[in-house]
């Protein structure tokens, strides 16, 4: 079994090949485009086991499967006695992504 786990964007996902993963959007990427995820700080291959210091020399392709937008999140403010109350909402956009191939050695 070959899987890594890879830091994107400050957050650290553990993929193996045909994976999706939804991650935070890559504004660089449209959608149906290949992304390299370079930042590998651990890798599996069967029996051997690689442990970056602090990263592994290896890459994982994935392609941009589409663009999304997670979740409403409502952020309520308050204040007793003030008559302040604020209410705003916010959905995060996000990038859905699978995983081509997982590359050892570069």
């Amino acid at each position: 079994m070959k899987y890594a786990v890879v830091d994107v964007q400050g957050t650290q996902v553990k993929v193996q090949e045909g994976d999706r993963v939804v991650l935070n959007r890559f504004r660089h990427a449209g959608e149906g485009e290949e992304i390299v995820l370079d930042r590998v700080l651990l890798l599996r291959d069967g029996d051997r086991v690689e442990v970056g210091t602090p990263y592994v020399a290896a890459k994982v392709v994935a392609r941009v499967v589409r663009h999304l937008k997670g979740k409403k999140v409502l952020v309520f403010k308050f204040k007793r006695r003030k008559n302040y109350r604020v209410l705003r909402g916010h959905r995060q956009p996000l990038s859905e992504v699978e995983i081509v191939r997982i590359e050892s050695g570069g």
